[in-house]
């Protein structure tokens, strides 16, 4: 799971979610799917901080790191 883009992990955790909703799994199942996209979601939110924290080093002021503001 690591090595899966923020893309192939997020459309992974959609399908789960879809899934977990339709109610028709089996309880084991559900709960296995359930811990995948668990995973799956730290992954997506880890990949997310690190490109947060790449766009915050690009983005300079005066010589001094400045906060990345997705508003601007």
């Amino acid at each position: 799971m690591s090595k899966q883009s923020f893309e192939e992990a997020l459309k992974e955790l959609e399908a789960i979610v879809s899934a977990l909703e339709d109610g028709e799994l089996p309880l084991e199942e559900a709960v296995k799917k359930y811990e995948t996209g668990r995973q799956l979601a730290e992954h997506c939110q880890k990949l997310l901080e690190d490109a947060e924290k790449v766009l915050t080093k690009v983005m300079v002021t005066n010589g001094e790191e400045a906060p990345f503001d997705s508003e601007e």
